[in-house]
């Protein structure tokens, strides 16, 4: 792998210029290419993640590797990188400890040949690809505020839980939020509350913590099993269960998770507003939790005990 090099000047806490790692190479982004007859673009054949780096700390690194690797066995792309060599390219595209946050996005491809053709060559020759990303800084007041989102019926395929490419119905979903001035969807399928279009669903519901449990359906998130882990440490009562579109219209509270959103409390919902149509005394307390997390990851990244 090339040597690291630099990383931009930083302007306003944002660093410019950040290199694009290449199968091996860093490179600046306007060199960094792929053959147009990649399957990745021709026809989504692709998997990826999203890692925060939260003040120089990847944030659960290693459940994001896993769930890559579980991504790419479902798809049957051996993993072109072992695991260290993965810590190794990523740790290549930030500064232990520097201020700004980021967001590390990977992605594997099947790789380019000479033919376009749908079925898929016996011998592979993955490109992979991974770049930093400025992550905006959580906004405590924005955080309290929370978003508003409306429901949409499900128009995706069976394999939610492979993190792929194919996100033009999430791209199609999330133009229709803003078209009604909202920031984001929740998926409705047979009459069922499933996720949002890039994040985990989970509503409070008579007290109770509700989650949709996994499934083909639904994307296994990271963030989503971090909140179970911290509920559950809190002795805060909470359940895998599936959400009636019925229980999601009449829940106290509604939150939407993800690596790079951490917890989200939807305060209106279809223009209704959530409970009190504020975050809610729940989402308080969890957000509490999840940036105590943080702090403990980022000291353990510090101190050179996490990868």
């Amino acid at each position: 792998m090339a040597a690291r090099s630099g990383h931009g000047h930083a302007v306003a806490g944002v660093k410019l210029n950040l290199p694009v790692y290449l199968n091996g190479q860093l490179l600046p982004r306007e060199q960094a290419c792929l053959p147009i007859t990649d399957r990745g673009l021709l026809f989504g054949d692709s998997v990826y993640e999203v890692i925060p780096v939260f003040s120089g700390a990847a944030f659960c690194l290693q459940q994001h590797l896993d769930r890559l690797q579980r991504s790419l066995d479902a798809i049957g792309l051996p993993n072109p990188l072992s695991r260290s060599a993965w810590l190794e390219a990523i740790a290549s595209l930030y500064q232990p400890g520097e201020a700004s946050d980021l967001a590390i996005y990977v992605q594997v491809t099947r790789g380019a040949y000479p033919t376009r053709a749908h079925r898929i060559p016996q011998e592979t020759n993955p490109n992979v690809i991974a770049f930093a990303s400025p992550l905006p800084a959580r906004d405590p007041d924005r955080a309290n505020r929370g978003l508003r989102a409306i429901t949409q019926a499900d128009i995706r395929w069976h394999r939610c839980d492979i993190k792929s490419t194919n996100l033009l119905p999430n791209v199609l979903a999330q133009s229709e939020a803003q078209h009604q001035q909202a920031e984001d969807v929740i998926f409705i399928r047979d009459g069922r509350a499933m996720e949002g279009t890039s994040s985990n669903l989970f509503i409070v519901l008579d007290g109770l913590l509700l989650t949709p449990p996994k499934s083909g359906e639904i994307l296994p998130g990271i963030t989503r099993e971090l909140v179970l882990d911290l509920a559950r440490d809190a002795a805060i009562a909470h359940a895998e269960a599936a959400i009636d579109v019925t229980e999601l219209e009449r829940a106290e509270e509604i939150w939407l998770t993800s690596s790079t959103r951490e917890i989200v409390s939807v305060v209106q919902l279809n223009g209704k507003p959530v409970g009190e149509g504020k975050p809610g005394p729940h989402w308080q307390r969890m957000d509490q939790l999840y940036q105590a997390a943080k702090e403990r990851n980022r000291i353990k990244a510090l101190s050179g005990k996490v990868e």
